[in-house]
């Protein structure tokens, strides 16, 4: 008998007030799983106080405790989790539902462009509305002419695959039309060629010592250390516990997408989990237990490709982005890298905290700009912002990187 579809994800919530709400995720297992659920978590912006992880090879049992706003959809959340399980059983042979028999094809690619009154706060207003509407951003153009107005070209895909339809562009036009008000000026949607978003084409601006810094895993600049609070790693690795597997023992700050972190860098390293259980003592330390092995069922004996996975570790906990404001001529710049998965994907919701960094600040945008740039053999997302300091005193270098590395981090 297999299990049933509803079963694949069950979400309950808690009985008293304050208590975490309970994720029980029972599907068939595949490299990478973990770092699939993390990542929709994340995008609705649940807190993972705990989580315990127990797999075969074949078949997963996980169980997140997350802790979330009054307004989480939860019956969506439940949606998106069930996609990213395994369809079938591949150890028994049971379909439990129906399985994809082709590969899916790359999500569609529109772009939105319009053009608006410029305000303090206006992009930030706008992202959030796609972010509600379920609408990722793969790729985006901010410009500010020289009368006040603001040119906006998102280039987005749809999570709910409905954005062809004449409905999804009007409700898409009348959310953004509801908060921008008269502000905004004209609105048009269109389906555009996915090569729109290829990496790799180079953005026309990257200033070198950047580029040389993320190659080399190393921050931005050493003298931005003092902007950012400390975020000590503490990863041990050991053989002898079990017979069977390396235990990877981590213990470090807590931050928002950390367990995301950890997951993308084991996806990436092609590595199993076999058990788990993460625990976020509330604030400041988090502590993790990972039984692990490769994906050819052994453990990680090789003292180099230990070190290897130690040091990616290390450095993806301490910095999982990167954090910087330069100079452009006259004006600053903010640079924000974000690195993405072999898979193509990136963390989600960055483009949302940069802007709401800036608008909590009272920092202006005058030009803003995505797109994907490989450097070394990573591919990184690239957001770049070009600030408006002309109105009101501007607010210093040093105190823009903070709050936005704060907002990011989920730092308060």
């Amino acid at each position: 008998m297999g299990i049933l579809y509803d079963d694949v994800v069950i979400i309950r919530q808690p009985e008293n007030e304050g208590e975490p709400s309970v994720i029980t995720v029972n599907c068939p297992d595949k490299t990478g799983l973990g770092c699939d659920l993390c990542r929709i978590l994340l995008f609705f912006g649940l807190c993972i106080v705990r989580v315990d992880i127990s797999t075969d090879g074949k078949w997963c049992y996980i169980v997140f405790f997350v802790a979330g706003e009054p307004g989480t959809r939860w019956n969506l959340l439940k949606k998106r989790l069930v996609g990213a399980c395994p369809s079938c059983s591949s150890a028994s042979g049971i379909s439990f539902y129906q399985e994809d028999l082709q590969p899916p094809k790359p999500p569609d690619v529109f772009l939105l462009k319009f053009w608006c009154y410029n305000r303090r706060g206006l992009l930030h207003e706008v992202t959030q509305v796609l972010c509600e509407l379920e609408l990722t951003i793969k790729r985006v153009k901010v410009s500010t002419t020289p009368d006040g107005k603001v040119m906006d070209l998102f280039f987005i895909t749809d999570t709910r695959e409905l954005m062809h339809t004449k409905k999804r562009k009007e409700d898409t036009k009348d959310h953004l039309k509801t908060v921008l008000g008269d502000t905004m000026i004209s609105c048009e949607i269109e389906m555009v060629g996915s090569d729109v978003t290829v990496s790799s084409q180079g953005l026309s601006f990257l200033p070198e010592a950047m580029a040389e810094d993320m190659s080399s895993m190393e921050m931005f600049n050493e003298d931005h250390s003092e902007s950012f609070p400390s975020n000590s790693v503490s990863i041990t690795m050991d053989n002898l516990l079990s017979p069977a597997h390396t235990l990877v023992q981590i213990v470090c700050r807590d931050h928002k997408g950390l367990l995301y972190d950890v997951m993308r860098t084991l996806k990436d390293y092609n590595i199993q989990i076999s058990y788990g259980r993460c625990t976020a003592k509330r604030r400041p330390e988090c502590e993790l237990d990972l039984f692990i092995m490769q994906v050819d069922g052994k453990k990680i004996v090789d003292p180099t490709k230990q070190n290897g996975l130690q040091s990616r570790l290390s450095v993806e906990l301490s910095r999982p982005l990167r954090v910087a404001v330069v100079s452009r001529g006259p004006d600053s710049e903010l640079l924000v890298a974000n690195p993405v998965e072999f898979s193509g994907k990136g963390r989600p919701l960055v483009f949302y905290d940069i802007t709401l960094a800036l608008k909590m600040l009272d920092t202006g945008i005058f030009s803003a700009e995505i797109g994907r740039y490989t450097i070394g053999d990573r591919e990184w997302e690239i957001y770049r912002v070009l600030l408006d300091e002309e109105d009101g005193s501007p607010v210093a270098r040093k105190n823009i990187e903070e709050g936005v590395w704060k907002q990011l981090m989920g730092w308060e």
